[in-house]
Parts: structure tokens; C-alpha cells; sequence
């Protein structure tokens, strides 16, 4: 790699050049990294439900979450030189910002996610081109392709020994569930604990809730066809709405004798989200919601439900600083503590990236890894 430093490298790339159409191969130009810059070769990468999402809304759009080795690095970057392990995500940490100082937070101002700029922060351009062309950024990552420029802040360190095509899921939805239960929930062992939304996000905030000692954990999801794969992540107990006649939430508080300890939603449907905080124990009733709405969607409770002691949070990436704890996730799964085997049901090569999207679609399976160079 060190033969390559500060030339641009062509590589092969698959790009998204009209909504809704499978992706096109295309040879590209990545040019080198830029001042907190670092250029990175790309082994493995993925995608989440975001990447179809614009993919679908006429965006052109590379990938989102991968495992990288780095080629070089630009101007001021210190912490990470060529050859080192690392993991990206779709937002960042700067470490100077109110944010990235608060033990609170990780909201970082400079870097967090923005899916309106294809261009990188140091000079408004884009570090990708075909006959000079630019080719956009997308969140930050752009990783359907062999080699990819991205800020030094949205850049995590692991460990060398761990295995890149198992911990590539954890830059992206399999954290953000996790930490929505670790971080965010925090059930305390013993607990009770409901997810809704049995999708990867959800059966990551499954296997946070295993990790934590919970002695129920209760999923929540109208495809019954999803409740034996949940099993493998700790879920001891289902329930689908459309088996009631009687809100969710309300079956919940039944089966609880008045609610559980916990809940994380994970589907982004407003109701799901009302049943999840409606369906937590008034005193110390956590409900952590994760999915994205709609965007004129209103979240409508009566305030005696807050007013009886129940407590509603929201969460971004499961509120792990990038840098500064993906690194301790990761020693998780070395130690044997965070199983992710069970999240990656897909494999194809990079030259077959279509079949990927094709797999989001139909619903099939939780994760596809794309293998690069193939």
C-alpha cells in the first residue's frame, strides 16, 4: 500500500446512477486524502435498510458500513498510519465539540450524520470521479467501493486480530440496537425487557438485553415467521399485535403483571413507538425508542404517563462515542461476551452486489456481507 500513497488509486466501484435500478460496476478515480483525511482499502462491507431507502429516493448513493485497512492518511492525522485495523460509521466523533466532551452524549457537531453532503468537509469536494466526473459521497463512508476517503473522526481503531468479516456489522444498525439496550435502557439483571421489532436493530436490542442478565425478553413483531430466529438472541417470549384485540400495550401489562421493566422500539412506526413507552411499569419503566418516523408522524400519550414515573428516552447509534467506544465493542466479541455470527445469514461476492439489495427487499435474513474484490 505504501506504493500507492499519494497517487489516485482506480478501482472498482458499484454506483447507483439512477432510483431503483440495480447498481452499475464502474471503474473509479479515489483521489488521496486530504488534511484529517485517511484513504482506506475496503474487505468487507454491507448494507442497512437506509442504503435501499435512498437508493429507492433518487440518491446516488455508495454503501454504509464495511471493514477497512488503511492505505494512507492525509495531513494532521496522528492516531492511525497504513496498515492499522479500523471500523467506520456513518457519524463521527471530533473530540472538541460540547458534544463529544459531554460523558452524555455523542451528537458530534462537525460529523454528525448528514445525508444531504456528498463531499467531504475539507474542501466541499467529492475525492471520487469517473473521466472526472464526481462520483458522491454517501454519509460520510462510501464504501461500495475498493478504496474509499473518509474524515479521520468518523474512523475507529480495533484490534488487528479480530476478524473483519464478523465485526464489519458493528459499524452500523447491530451497535446502534445493542447500545440502545447497554447504554441507553440499561436493564438491570433480572429485569424485564420488551423489543419491538425483531429485524437486526431489534435482535441486536435482544442480545443487549441477554448481555444484561434480563430474565424476560419479550419480542414484539406482526411476522410470526421471525420468532424462532429471535430465539437465538435470548427472546424467551412473542407477541404479534394482530393476535389481539386489545392494544399491544396492553397485553404486555397483562402478561407482566403491570408492565415491563424495559422496552426499545426499533421499527420507526409510531404506534409501535406509543406501545413501547405506554407498556413499561409506572415508577421505574424505561421505554429507549431507536426507529426513525416519519416525518409528520406525532407521538400523542396521555401525560399521566409521565407523571406516574415512566421515563422516555431517545437514542442515535445506541449512544457509542465512534472512536472512543466501538473499539471496547469490539473487545466484546473477542472475549466471547457479543455473539455476531448469528446477525450475518448472506454472503455474496462484490461483483453480485445486486443480490444484496435483492435480500433487503424480500426481507430475507438479517445481514449480507459483501465481499470485496470478488
Amino acid at each position: 500500500m505504501a506504493g500507492t500513497a499519494g497517487q489516485v488509486i482506480r478501482c472498482k466501484a458499484a454506483v447507483s446512477w439512477e432510483a431503483g435500478k440495480p447498481l452499475v460496476m464502474e471503474e473509479v478515480e479515489v483521489a488521496p486524502p486530504q488534511a484529517m483525511e485517511v484513504r482506506i482499502k475496503i474487505l468487507f462491507t454491507s448494507l442497512c435498510h437506509t442504503d435501499v431507502y435512498f437508493w429507492e429516493a433518487k440518491v446516488s448513493t455508495f454503501a454504509f458500513f464495511l471493514t477497512w485497512i488503511v492505505e494512507s492518511v492525509g495531513e494532521g492525522v496522528t492516531e492511525l498510519q497504513p496498515g492499522d485495523h479500523v471500523l467506520p460509521v456513518f457519524t463521527g466523533e471530533c473530540k472538541e465539540c460540547p458534544h463529544c466532551k459531554s460523558e452524555e452524549s455523542n451528537m458530534c457537531d462537525l460529523l454528525r450524520i448528514n445525508t444531504d453532503r456528498g463531499v467531504m468537509l475539507n474542501d466541499n469536494k467529492s475525492r471520487f470521479s469517473i473521466n472526472g466526473k464526481p462520483i458522491y459521497h454517501f454519509v460520510g463512508t462510501s464504501t461500495f467501493s475498493e478504496y474509499t476517503v473518509v474524515h479521520v473522526g468518523c474512523v475507529a481503531k480495533i484490534n488487528p486480530a479480530a476478524p473483519l468479516d464478523k465485526v464489519c456489522v458493528l459499524s452500523c444498525g447491530i451497535s446502534t440496537g445493542l447500545g440502545a439496550t447497554l447504554n441507553v435502557a440499561k436493564p438491570k439483571k433480572g429485569q424485564s425487557v420488551a423489543i419491538f421489532g425483531l429485524g437486526a436493530v431489534g435482535l441486536a436490542a435482544a442480545e443487549g438485553a441477554r448481555m444484561s442478565g434480563a430474565s424476560r425478553i419479550i419480542g414484539i413483531d406482526l411476522n410470526p415467521n421471525r420468532f424462532d430466529e429471535a430465539k437465538k438472541f435470548g427472546v424467551t417470549e412473542f407477541v404479534n399485535p394482530k393476535d389481539h384485540s386489545k392494544p399491544v400495550q396492553e397485553v404486555i401489562a397483562e402478561m407482566t403483571n403491570g408492565g415491563v421493566d424495559r422496552s426499545v422500539e426499533c421499527t420507526g412506526n409510531i404506534n409501535a413507538m406509543i406501545s413501547a413507552f405506554e407498556c413499561v411499569h409506572d415508577g421505574w419503566g424505561v421505554a429507549v425508542l431507536v426507529g426513525v418516523p416519519n416525518k409528520d408522524d406525532a407521538f400523542k400519550t396521555h401525560p399521566m404517563n409521565l407523571l406516574n414515573e415512566r421515563t422516555l428516552k431517545g437514542t442515535f447509534f445506541g449512544n457509542f462515542k465512534p472512536r472512543t467506544d466501538l473499539p471496547s465493542v469490539v473487545e466484546k466479541y473477542m472475549n466471547k461476551e457479543l455473539e455476531l455470527e448469528k446477525f450475518i445469514t448472506h454472503e455474496v461476492p462484490f461483483s453480485e452486489i445486486n443480490k444484496a439489495f435483492d435480500y433487503m427487499l424480500q426481507g430475507a435474513g438479517l445481514r449480507c456481507l459483501i465481499r470485496m474484490g470478488e
